[in-house]
């Protein structure tokens, strides 16, 4: 699986802190520390649009070209990002070396979901597990892994097992067959409310209704006391 990796440029950064960072993301750069490869941590800083880049090509490997060094392949470790707008605030690299496992998390994306028999009659598809760890070669670790869902009924579930391991590639996960990642539920209904309370409604109100006939019943009865005392 030979392809040619993107390289990441950053330079060494010196000034730590809460207000050294804020200055940095005011300059459109991502604080970030590389970790491993037999060394300390080391901080860099890097442009925002240039990681953003590297990351779009949907590899999980590439190159950090830290300046006044070699490059050295390195995998993400952690991002963080901001909760409102949603731009990188910090981002930690693990070097890695070629020939050595390690785990990353990929992303699992769904295909044929148009046409699926169940969705077409008005199930709904829901994508359960969105990404898997997998352990290989940092060379070897898939971009993406699909599930075909193209065949599935109303009550299907689709699991990991259905998704074949590219070669050289395990999931680290005790039992595929415990894993879903997609379910196609019965259409929902909305229910309509049940005239029934509105009928009770009404049996109420006339039930309601009968004492006060009664009552006026029970005046006349008064009344007759009344002439008998006459």
């Amino acid at each position: 699986m030979a392809r040619t990796r993107e390289k990441l440029k950053a330079a060494a950064r010196t000034d730590f802190g809460s207000r050294s960072s804020r200055r940095l993301r005011g300059e459109a750069l991502v604080p970030g520390v590389v970790y491993g490869g037999g060394a300390e941590a080391r901080a860099f800083q890097a442009g925002e649009r240039e990681i953003r880049a590297v990351l779009a090509g949907g590899q999980a490997l590439f190159d950090l070209e830290l300046e006044g060094s070699k490059a050295v392949p390195v995998v993400v470790k952690e991002q963080q990002l901001h909760p409102v707008r949603g731009n990188l605030q910090h981002i930690d690299l693990q070097e890695v070396k070629l020939d050595e496992a390690i785990q990353a998390e990929v992303a699992i994306e769904l295909e044929g979901a148009e046409t699926a028999p169940g969705v077409k009659e008005g199930g709904v598809l829901e994508h359960v597990t969105r990404e898997i760890t997998v352990e290989a070669l940092p060379t070897e670790i898939p971009e993406r892994l699909v599930a075909d869902v193209s065949e599935m009924q109303i009550n299907d579930t689709v699991q990991l097992s259905t998704i074949a391991a590219p070669e050289g590639v395990k999931f680290v996960a005790e039992d595929p067959d415990e894993v879903t990642i997609a379910t196609l539920s019965p259409p929902r209904v909305e229910e309509e409310p049940e005239p029934a309370v509105e009928e009770e409604a009404e049996l109420v109100g006339e039930e309601g209704e009968a004492p006060a006939a009664e009552d006026g019943g029970d005046s006349g009865d008064g009344g007759d006391s009344g002439d008998s005392g006459e």
